[in-house]
């Protein structure tokens, strides 16, 4: 009996253990708010969203040229456009025409990407939204995974705001 007990505790340790383990977030990458004026250089862009009128997920990369990372966005090829050698000036403007292009949006947000030494890799830009149209202002959430030299984007909107009715309709 005492040998069945522990024959079971041990794998049971080490599923435990490697499910923790997979958990761990040591792979992503933090952002920390940007001001415009510190975006300088050239960059390639990465707009995505805006696939129909009511597209609440448009957010704006700008992947900084000559780092050794390039950002790849884990969505179909369509859901995206990528412009390549824009100069910091111009790659601001079009991304905030792109992310402020849905009637909700109240103000937008740039945050830098920085690697695990804390270094700019790029730039995000995305929209906050009325609050009376979705409850919060931040309504997507946007991980960035570095696999090698890649930087995986995925963008998402959050599940309690996905399902939710708009604002005319809510009882």
């Amino acid at each position: 009996m005492r040998f069945l007990k522990y024959s079971t505790a041990a794998p049971a340790l080490i599923f435990v253990l490697m499910t923790l383990y997979s958990c761990m977030g040591g792979g992503y990458l933090r952002t920390d708010p940007a001001a415009s004026r510190e975006v300088s250089g050239t960059y390639t862009l990465l707009l995505h969203g805006v696939r129909y009128s009511d597209d609440v997920e448009n957010v704006a990369i700008l992947d900084k040229e000559g780092d050794g990372y390039s950002f790849e966005i884990f969505a179909p090829e369509y859901d995206y456009t990528v412009l390549k050698q824009v100069p910091a000036k111009e790659a601001l403007e079009k991304a905030e025409r792109h992310v402020g292009s849905h009637y909700a949006v109240r103000k937008t947000e740039l945050s830098r990407i920085l690697d695990r030494q804390g270094n700019i890799v790029g730039y995000e830009l995305k929209p906050l939204y009325h609050p009376l149209e979705f409850g919060i202002p931040d309504i997507l959430y946007i991980d960035y995974t570095i696999k090698g030299n890649k930087i995986i984007t995925k963008i998402w909107v959050r599940y309690d705001r996905e399902k939710r009715k708009p604002f005319l309709f809510r009882r």
